[in-house]
């Protein structure tokens, strides 16, 4: 990657590892963005509380073990640093009031599984802005 092309990167939590390994793919075409992935809400807020100024956006499962994708997302939106970060939820959950929930809390996009990678991709360059551009 050439200097100056690094534009932050973005954080998938998902402990499916189809599922994550295919976020992987479809968002390495988006120009000079870093891909961090784990598999726990644990150390994504680990993440988050490290790396703070590189991660420009949050994609996140709901239903892990340990700490689930609501309290994640729940730590972000009352946390200084983070509360105005992009957050895309990708969920299996079948509970119809699960897209509602998720928008009182702050969550920008909710993808149902299984899911069009083409508009999650879409969906987080939009929340991203126009400086990225796919390859």
């Amino acid at each position: 990657m050439k200097s100056g092309m690094h534009r932050g990167a973005v954080l998938i939590v998902e402990d499916a590892e189809t599922c994550a390994s295919t976020l992987e793919i479809i968002f390495s075409s988006i120009r000079g963005l870093k891909i961090l992935m784990t598999d726990n809400a644990e150390r994504a807020w680990e993440l988050l509380e490290s790396r703070h100024e590189d991660i420009r956006a949050l994609v996140t499962d709901l239903h892990m073990p340990g700490m689930d994708g609501f309290e994640l997302i729940d730590r972000v939106r009352t946390n200084q640093l983070h509360a105005t970060m992009p957050i895309v939820v990708i969920t299996g959950s079948t509970d119809p009031h699960i897209s509602h929930r998720l928008r009182q809390r702050g969550v920008n996009a909710v993808f149902a599984k299984p899911y069009s990678p083409a508009l999650v991709r879409e969906k987080l360059e939009q929340l991203l802005g126009n400086e990225m551009q796919i390859d």
